[in-house]
């Protein structure tokens, strides 16, 4: 009986650990030039409204990889576009022991009022793509970041209009929205160019089904293609990537290479999807997906350690085209071909760097 009991205990041990950083243990002394403040046993949660796709796992790791290398401990949580669980996860980190929240996607019509209560609380809260405004008001001591989403569209779109000498491009839009602010952002540059009559929209496609995105786009493509025979088509322009991957794959099966490919974002899956032979897929104009999360978890290791940190801050975008990539070429090196991709000095603090020294891997 008591050889159960104690298998019990160790059970209930594994199973609290479990989807858990632990981060590293504390030294007994501090460490010199290092605020005060970050030498604490510090908890922070990340928490993304959107499913688990490539872009999704990058974003959690750049910003679990920089904050244990802070010594601090990181969970994790997405609630695949659900907007009812993803509030109810947040709820959750706020009545928690957390010392400060990163939020990824949360909606305009209620993350003022979700985040609220942690501002009250105190803690330290640093969003992307998540608009906290209600009435013209927004919540003090919050950094705002993104995607430059503006040149993210001008870069993918200047691509678009190249794909022809006819005016305007006829091209099939892969966007959703209203209320998705990223997407918000790049439908403004998408207009312009409609109104300045650069382009034409025969079809506008988005998806109903938020736990395949790929399947979903595919047979919603498919379906699309079989209505407009070659020559009709100029372009597919793929406001994500998770949506151009699943447009890709209909042209494929519908022997549709005729119609050029254009995104914004980027993943291993997209890059091999580029190099294949007689790929569609031209340029993508992306940020790198673990960048961002290394910074939101910059600025909230600044915030906690009491540092002045922007309201705002916006990540440089970069054009990635089907020409400049090579036979092993990866999200991991696409630096050697890319200048200045995944890399960024800002907010890195000297005492960060001594951080790194003593809890990085």
């Amino acid at each position: 009986m008591k050889r159960i009991f104690l298998l019990v205990l160790s059970l209930v041990a594994v199973i609290g650990l479990w989807g858990c950083s632990q981060g590293a243990s504390k030294p007994a002394e501090k460490i010199e030039g290092v605020p005060d403040a970050v030498q604490e046993d510090i908890k922070i949660a990340v928490i993304r409204n959107l499913p688990s796709d490539d872009h999704t796992k990058q974003f959690l790791d750049g910003a679990r990889s920089e904050g244990e290398a802070f010594g601090f401990k990181v969970d994790t949580f997405i609630s695949d576009n659900d907007d009812a669980r993803f509030q109810e996860l947040v709820a959750q980190a706020i009545q928690k022991d957390y010392d400060g929240l990163i939020i990824s996607h949360g909606k305009k019509d209620y993350s003022y009022d979700m985040l609220k209560p942690a501002i009250d609380k105190g803690m330290k809260i640093v969003t992307f793509d998540t608009v906290a405004e209600k009435d013209g008001k927004t919540l003090e001591g919050i950094t705002s970041t993104a995607q430059d989403d503006h040149k993210l569209a001008e870069l993918s779109l200047g691509e678009i209009v190249k794909v022809t000498d006819n005016k305007p491009v006829k091209v099939i839009k892969l966007w959703f929205g209203p209320g998705i602010p990223p997407l918000d952002r790049r439908q403004e540059i998408y207009k312009k160019y409609e109104d300045e009559g650069k382009i034409e929209t025969l079809e506008t496609i988005g998806p109903t089904n938020f736990q395949n995105v790929q399947g979903d786009i595919a047979a919603k493509v498919s379906s699309i293609l079989a209505k407009y025979p070659k020559g009709e088509v100029d372009a597919i322009w793929g406001s994500w990537d998770e949506m151009a991957k699943g447009a890709y794959k209909a042209q494929k099966d519908n022997n549709r290479m005729d119609v050029k490919l254009i995104s914004i974002d980027i993943s291993n899956q997209d890059i091999n999807f580029m190099r294949e032979d007689g790929s569609s897929w031209e340029a993508t104009a992306a940020v790198d997906p673990r960048l961002i999360g290394i910074m939101n978890m910059r600025l909230l290791a600044k915030k906690i350690a009491g540092e002045e940190t922007p309201d705002t801050y916006n990540l440089e975008a970069h054009l990635v085209k089907q020409e400049d990539l090579k036979a092993d070429t990866n999200m991991f090196n696409l630096d050697q071909v890319i200048e200045g991709w995944g890399k960024s000095d800002d907010f890195n603090e000297d005492w960060m760097k001594k951080l790194r020294e003593q809890y990085g891997k």
